[in-house]
């Protein structure tokens, strides 16, 4: 964390030139703060944005409030002060019938343990957003097909191992074409080789998509596959170091 500097999302040209044209930042968190218990204070009057086609790792120790800082992107949990805006919507301001709206069709999600639904084959499991927004399934197959899954759609979970499961997890996230994927340690039960695979897919899929993405992870080596780390901290949120180059990760 000695390496650290403050945040600056927005230097690098590609996502200047988005700005200039009147590209809204996928996600914006402007003086974002909670805190809980006696004055327990997580995040304070934190500032960052993030482009269309940004991928960002966020570290930082146990407890310091990196799922707390997705739960309320999601907005599954209420800031003390500030907003959260996606693509250009204040989450923060809608009641709650809208708010589950902008997550079906705004944000995909990927988590530590999946989260597939045992008695859906993987087409359904993956077609779930799709449903839900009331829109046709067909991509479904699309997606299982570009996560190396093609041919699998009337498998059931129980049928996968580990990785594969992943596959569905990313295949399910991006279906509906969401403004942002939120990722909360999607390789922690995988082991290193797996882990790898599955970071590859997933960025190569979420800029194929034109998604955002902000992955929370303890791996510096999942974080390497991100455009750019960041370090929450007591002290706030932090720039670090890319781990490699950006032909490195492609």
């Amino acid at each position: 964390m000695e390496h650290c500097k403050p945040v600056s999302l927005t230097d690098d040209p590609i996502f200047m030139t988005l700005r200039n044209n009147g590209v809204p930042p996928a996600l914006e968190c402007r003086g974002l703060s909670k805190a809980y218990g006696a004055g327990r204070v997580l995040l304070a009057s934190l500032d960052f944005s993030l482009d269309p086609g940004e991928f960002v790792a966020i570290m930082g120790d146990s407890g310091v409030g990196k799922s707390t800082l997705l739960n309320l992107i999601a907005g599954l949990d209420q800031a003390d002060s500030g907003e959260v805006l996606i693509d250009g919507t204040s989450i923060s301001s809608l009641d709650d019938n809208a708010a589950t709206r902008l997550r079906r069709q705004k944000l995909g999600f990927v988590f530590q343990a999946f989260h597939v639904l045992p008695h859906l084959t993987l087409m359904q499991n993956v077609a779930l957003p799709l449903l839900l927004n009331n829109t046709p399934p067909a991509r479904a197959l699309d997606l299982l097909e570009a996560v190396g899954l093609g041919g699998r759609g009337d498998d059931f979970p129980r049928q996968l191992s580990g990785g594969e499961l992943q596959r569905v997890a990313i295949a399910r996230a991006l279906v509906h074409r969401p403004t942002l994927i939120l990722a909360d340690e999607p390789t922690g039960n995988l082991d290193p080789e797996t882990a790898h695979e599955v970071l590859s897919l997933f960025r190569a899929e979420i800029k194929a998509n034109g998604a955002a993405a902000i992955m929370v992870t303890h791996s510096m080596a999942a974080a390497a596959s991100a455009d750019r780390i960041l370090i929450l901290s007591e002290h706030g949120l932090h720039a670090g170091q890319p781990a490699r180059s950006a032909g490195e990760r492609q």
